[in-house]
């Protein structure tokens, strides 16, 4: 399964890079499928990783999930790479989230203070948890949720 989202934000993509970046900002504004997400201090130099639970409710049935995601790549305010990379050996399903922010040309009549970015993410999974009918719907309707939330906070007058 992959999911594609994107999103243009009220922004310069440095702003807007700092909550796709690091995994510990996810449940702030896609609270409703990233429960938490714990950065692993063990990993901090080369590769930083997180402990990210996942969890989703469909009526009186929850699913949660706990991944070990690595930060595989990184340009600096553009490009994260996150990607499942457990340590007990055994193989795993892949997770892979790509979250790629590129600033937005101005148009005319817009102000150059009225910067803008664009964010593109597209999240590949390849294992049996999220697929199937219902099951990527309220995906889906996460994913929706947490765009609106996130464009909420990006949106805020800072203090």
């Amino acid at each position: 399964m992959q999911t594609r989202v994107e999103l243009i934000a009220p922004c310069g993509p440095a702003d807007l890079f700092v909550y796709v970046s690091d995994l510990t900002r996810y449940p702030s504004w896609l609270g409703g499928l990233v429960h938490s997400a714990k950065r692993l201090e063990e990993d901090s130099d080369v590769r930083p990783a997180w402990l990210v639970e996942l969890r989703s409710r469909i009526g009186p049935l929850a699913r949660s999930k706990k991944l070990r995601m690595e930060r595989t790549e990184l340009i600096e305010d553009h490009l994260a790479v996150f990607e499942r990379q457990e340590t007990d050996g055994r193989n795993h399903s892949i997770w892979r989230l790509r979250a790629e922010v590129s600033a937005v040309a101005p148009t005319e009549g817009r102000r150059p203070e009225d910067e803008q970015s664009r964010l593109e993410m597209i999240l590949t999974y390849e294992g049996g948890l999220w697929t199937g009918g219902i099951l990527e719907k309220v995906l889906q309707d996460h994913i929706n949720r947490g765009r609106d939330e996130l464009l909420k906070i990006l949106t805020q007058p800072t203090q």
